[in-house]
């Protein structure tokens, strides 16, 4: 079986925007009423740099692997969002999107070049009850198949542990977990086994913290894996 390195959760990587008027706008200035909200992730491992689109306009230019945007807002409605491969190449994703006005939404450029797709979650940036953190976790590595996910106090034993989510495949997300403040470990295993496919080390989860791991893996593809944490707050 191929080695398996452990990376602690990579630091966030805010991806400069391209914003042209008309479909996007980089503030809120219309209000949630008539606005929804978008942020775009490259999470394709064997993929070259690509282009965003939102109805024909490019909106995110040059994206590279693993780096993500902060949330465009968008009119209400029915977008067209294509992804294109950087510089005018060809399209890779052509995707019809109904967004809800208020709504803060999660687009994930997912899957090996060959047969990547979109993968669109819907946000959740309600504060969590006083004293509590929000942690969504998305299987995003499509090499690892099925794996097991255990959320414990640093250093803990998981040998006899049972997994706090079971046999979660490719493009699952768990939806958020609340947790009490505190600090934590999260290991990835694969699926049945107790071997580790992500380690975090020691992860303070501060009270009020909103976030997305998206699990994933080395550019090109395959191990070592990794995740991306994403912070879900308004800009």
């Amino acid at each position: 079986m191929e080695s398996i390195v452990f990376k602690k959760l990579t630091a966030l990587t805010v991806l400069g925007l391209a914003l042209v008027a008309g479909a996007c706008s980089d503030d809120d200035s219309n209000g949630p009423g008539k606005n929804a909200f978008v942020r775009v992730v490259h999470a394709s491992p064997d993929a070259p740099n690509v282009d965003v689109l939102v109805d024909g306009q490019v909106v995110l230019n040059d994206v590279q692997y693993q780096q993500f945007s902060g949330y465009l807002a968008v009119t209400k409605g029915m977008h067209n969002i294509k992804v294109n491969v950087a510089g005018g190449g060809a399209t890779v994703i052509d995707a019809d999107v109904d967004l809800a006005a208020g709504e803060y939404y999660t687009a994930i450029a997912s899957d090996l070049a060959a047969s990547i797709t979109p993968l669109v979650l819907v946000d959740d940036l309600k504060a969590p009850p006083a004293g509590n953190a929000k942690v969504r976790l998305v299987h995003g590595a499509p090499s690892a198949g099925l794996v097991d996910i255990y959320v414990t106090a640093p250093g803990a034993d998981i040998s006899m542990l049972n997994p706090d989510v079971a046999n979660f495949a490719f493009q699952d997300e768990t939806g958020y977990l609340e947790l009490p403040v505190g600090t934590y470990q999260v290991r990835v295993t694969l699926a049945g086994t107790k071997t580790v496919a992500i380690d975090t080390g020691a992860l303070p989860l501060p009270a009020g913290l909103i976030a997305t791991a998206i699990a994933v893996e080395a550019q090109g593809g395959g191990a070592p894996y990794t995740a991306l944490l994403l912070e879900d707050t308004k800009n």
